[in-house]
């Protein structure tokens, strides 16, 4: 199989404006009444501004930035969740992303049935899912619970199964919004292990994260993103330094 690879040219990506021109129902009231301006319409967002970047088998990249930087937007656009407005995007290689934890959940079934549901979203097999169901399970620790509505689970538990789902499978370019910390304490210690091994069988890594210092322990590679643009790109302690400065 050929190397795997990330390559974005020239890539502009725009939010669609009434995503942030929504207006609420009491805004509309309190309007009405001249108790609040109404809301100005705004452009569409310029979220990735002729953006390219190429990411080699064996890189573990990190993205640092303020908030609104485009990095989060970046991972997403990467792993094809987001269209870009022009540009071309090339990726070679399986990709596994973790920022949207709680996708493909249906809360009214099981959570059993819910291991095939999002399994199946993270482009697995049925055959594959039931392979890997008894292993999530256990990992989660729900016990008889596995067989409840999801609904009827607590926050912890809920994370515990979205994480146990999302790490069960390996991929070859791995996307990370932050490193997750998933449950209690002593859960902790399995996710912390189990994203280990999963950062160091990737091909690829991409990490977003604000803790510098996972930044710089993990990562070979690091670049600065500001308004949807590279500022700075290169080895960690150069890029993260620079970035201390400017902040």
């Amino acid at each position: 199989m050929d190397n795997c690879f990330i390559n974005l040219e020239n890539v502009d990506l725009y939010y669609p404006s009434h995503i942030y021109n929504a207006t609420t129902l009491k805004q509309e009231v309190f309007s009405m009444l001249k108790l609040q301006k109404k809301k100005e319409k705004l452009d569409n967002v310029h979220a990735l501004r002729n953006f390219s970047l190429k990411v080699n088998e064996g890189e573990k990249l990190g993205i640092i930035g303020h908030n609104g930087a485009g990095k989060s937007t970046l991972l997403k656009t990467i792993a094809g969740v987001y269209p870009i407005k022009s540009g071309r995007i090339d990726v070679k290689g399986e990709i596994r992303s973790l920022f949207d934890l709680s996708l493909g959940f249906d809360l009214e079934s099981t959570g059993r049935e819910n291991i095939m549901y999002r399994g199946l979203l993270l482009g697995e097999t049925p055959k594959a899912i039931r392979k890997q169901e008894q292993e999530i399970i256990d990992f989660a620790g729900l016990g008889e619970f596995i067989d409840y509505p999801i609904r009827s689970y607590s926050s912890g538990m809920l994370i515990r199964l979205a994480f146990a789902i999302s790490t069960s499978i390996p991929g070859e370019i791995l996307l990370l919004d932050e490193v997750i910390g998933a449950g209690d304490a002593s859960f902790a210690v399995k996710a912390k292990e189990r994203m280990t091994g999963l950062m160091s069988q990737a091909k690829i890594l991409v990490l977003v994260s604000h803790d510098l210092n996972t930044i710089k322990e993990v990562c070979d590679r690091v670049i600065l993103v500001k308004q949807g643009q590279i500022i700075k790109d290169g080895n960690p302690e150069e890029v993260i330094e620079f970035y201390k400065q400017t902040v």
